[in-house]
């Protein structure tokens, strides 16, 4: 199962390096991680989407809860998070295509970055399911290089 983890962890180096052996040392890859600071410069926000069953789960997350750098950890798989990640697509582009390239990218939200003589750079924010679609409909023109951010997830807020 995919879960999506949130800590709030020190700012401080070697912080993440302890986090991810911790992870990787049990067996577990890290689908996507993102870290940054948080309002308060002394934490940061750290969110790691790995895949894993109930119990191993349960494991790393009560092994994160026991390092002295960890302040909370929180499973947000259970709390219907809104997830985004940034993604920068390097098409090729013919001049007589930009305007359909453009159009697609207005449609979702997208922005073109970059344009050179025969290729542009667009960027794009959203949920995974909607930037693999974004990247469906780009590759009919030549995808040269596709970078992608981890993911930011934080849970909903309540009704």
């Amino acid at each position: 199962m995919r879960h999506v983890l949130s800590a709030r962890v020190e700012n401080k180096p070697g912080v993440l390096q302890r986090i991810t052996g911790l992870i990787s040392r049990r067996g577990f890859n890290i689908e996507s991680l993102s870290v940054g600071p948080t309002q308060d410069p002394a934490w940061s926000c750290l969110v790691a989407v790995v895949e894993a069953d109930n119990i191993s789960y349960e494991q790393i997350t009560k092994q994160l809860n026991k390092l002295v750098s960890v302040l909370t950890v929180t499973d947000l798989t259970k709390k219907d998070p809104i997830e985004h990640e940034l993604v920068l697509f390097k098409i090729n582009a013919e001049p007589d295509k930009l305007a359909e390239i453009t159009q697609i990218t207005s449609v979702f939200n997208a922005s073109i970055v970059d344009v050179g003589k025969k290729r542009l750079t667009i960027e794009a924010v959203g949920d995974a399911a909607t930037l693999e679609r974004l990247q469906g409909l780009l590759d009919a023109y030549g995808i040269v290089e596709v970078v992608r951010s981890g993911r930011v997830a934080t849970a909903r807020n309540p009704v």
